[in-house]
């Protein structure tokens, strides 16, 4: 019984032979669909779905009643699958693949791009790089592109463009806008008055602040420091001004002396949830002291805290729009905080944010 296994398990991902392409044109043909031609062929499912969209081609046939009816178009035109399309793409990617190419015998670095992509949803650029930055060897190197090809052809057995962060939905979404812009924050310290030495992110210590919204009253204060893409994050029971300030009030109660040296300002838009400006400021360990400054961006204007939205993005890899916050626990939280923080980035030569912070 094992051995009828393996040798299944060994065919399944071999590449689909001339042969089977013209059984699979032959089963479309009698309105099979995937998986009854993969159970024909003892095929993976997938394998037969992404090759009958390789091979899909348009038919045109005479109409045999154009005769009968003068406004019926003289042609039809039916989708159907191409055995020879199919054969003729495999033979062109396998001459573009090169001899040199010999990733497919390289199981390790194949397995550790899965598990950086599907499982820990890396970026292919971030996987690559991450390989570079800690100097892992492998019998065959590989750059981003031909990763992102290779996921495109299907090379990979449980990684496609679904588990990509980006490539997954070219089509852009879009959503309204949630926070309400405060009307009476005309006092607010406006972005204009930022020195150029944080606009140029020459020193840390400069943060954007931002609310990442979910169904329901529940969500996340979020903080990103400008220069090192720092990431905090918090579960707060609400948008009021008042959690915002307790979160605020509860790092400096932790860092005390030090955290004014480690938030010397923070950015964030004009919601109203951001509205008290003074006690953001004021110190709640020394009265009437200022312990940071705020500083306002202009309405709608998100790009202003590109690092912020950035760093949002993020966190929807784990907490998809529209989920309910309240859900996730404390701990899955900081299990998305710490993965953003030891993310790779290409800015910084692929070394993480807490690498940066140090």
């Amino acid at each position: 019984m094992n051995q009828n296994n393996d040798t299944i398990k060994s065919k399944k991902w071999k590449h689909l032979s001339e042969k089977e392409r013209y059984a699979i044109e032959a089963l479309f043909k009698s309105d099979h669909n995937a998986r009854q031609i993969a159970q024909s062929l003892n095929r993976d499912r997938r394998t037969i779905q992404r090759e009958i969209k390789r091979g899909m081609v348009i038919k045109v046939t005479e109409n045999p009643y154009v005769s009968r009816n003068p406004k019926v178009p003289d042609y039809l035109e039916k989708i159907v699958y191409s055995a020879r399309k199919g054969q003729q793409r495999a033979d062109k990617m396998k001459l573009l693949k090169g001899r040199g190419l010999k990733i497919g015998k390289d199981k390790k670095l194949l397995h550790y791009l899965e598990t950086c992509i599907a499982d820990n949803k890396f970026s292919p650029d971030a996987a690559i790089g991450q390989i570079k930055e800690l100097g892992l060897q492998f019998p065959v190197m590989i750059c981003t592109k031909t990763v992102y090809n290779m996921i495109d052809r299907g090379d990979f057995s449980r990684l496609t463009n679904k588990d990509l962060p980006v490539k997954r939905n070219k089509t852009k979404r879009k959503y309204k806008k949630i926070s309400k812009i405060a009307k009476n924050n005309i006092k607010g310290r406006s972005i204009e008055q930022r020195s150029e030495q944080i606009n140029k992110r020459q020193e840390k210590g400069h943060w954007e602040m931002d609310l990442v919204i979910g169904k329901g009253r529940c969500c996340l204060q979020v903080m990103t420091e400008r220069v090192t893409r720092k990431e905090l994050i918090f579960k707060i029971p609400d948008k009021k001004q008042e959690s915002i300030k307790k979160n605020i009030d509860m790092l400096e109660m932790k860092y005390k002396d030090e955290f004014k040296e480690i938030f010397k300002s923070i950015t964030m838009d004009n919601g109203t949830e951001f509205l008290d400006q003074e006690g953001l400021e004021t110190s709640c360990l020394k009265e009437g002291e200022k312990r940071t400054t705020c500083y306002y961006a202009h309405p709608y204007s998100s790009w202003e805290r590109g690092s912020n939205e950035n760093a949002n993005k993020l966190i929807r890899r784990f907490i998809p729009k529209g989920a309910d916050i309240s859900k996730y626990s404390d701990i899955q939280i900081k299990q998305v905080e710490n993965w953003i923080n030891n993310y790779p980035r290409r800015m910084f030569g692929y070394k993480t944010a807490n690498q940066m912070y140090t």
